[in-house]
């Protein structure tokens, strides 16, 4: 008895499972849409460009006026960006002509879809995503991707990266 209840949960868990994978599965990023352009990595005297899509999927273009880039490639220091963002005014990135960019190229789909963007929707701040691993190569610096990097640009070219971990060091050079 216990053995035929024990294999209807089993099979149950398998057809959600199954239906889950189907219905969240899909992959719904158009990559024609989307691209970035680094000239020389992250480093002083780089140009960037880029399209990426936010968690709304609206498209954002990096503008002249962006002074500051927050870029994330580690769920760890992703957390610790939101956190520190949920403390915040909805408007304190824009304020600072500051754009937050997350790498969730590695992310599963399924789970991209079900956990990560649902999450990301619920923020009052755009979150620009990379979906592409060879974008996030173009932006990565692979010794510091545990980090977050801080880049300040003027007219699209880089200024100054800083690789920061903390909340208070995010603040200070935000101010």
């Amino acid at each position: 008895m216990i053995k035929k209840i024990l294999l209807g949960l089993l099979g149950l868990i398998i057809i959600g499972g199954g239906a889950l994978f189907f219905i969240k599965g899909k992959d719904n990023y158009d990559a024609s849409k989307y691209s970035a352009n680094v000239s020389n990595g992250l480093n002083s005297g780089s140009t960037i460009s880029f399209t990426l899509p936010d968690q709304f999927d609206k498209s954002h273009t990096l503008q002249a006026d962006t002074k500051t880039l927050v870029l994330v490639f580690a769920k760890a220091t992703g957390h610790t960006v939101k956190e520190f963002l949920k403390k915040q005014d909805s408007d304190y990135l824009a304020k600072r002509a500051t754009l937050f960019v997350a790498d969730i190229s590695p992310m599963p789909t399924v789970i991209r879809n079900t956990f990560a963007l649902p999450d990301l929707k619920k923020s009052a701040y755009s979150v620009l995503l990379i979906y592409d691993k060879n974008i996030a190569k173009q932006l990565k610096n692979e010794k510091e991707a545990d980090k977050i990097a801080v880049v300040t640009l003027e007219n699209g070219v880089v200024n100054a990266v800083k690789y920061i971990d903390s909340e208070e060091e995010l603040e200070a050079i935000l101010k």
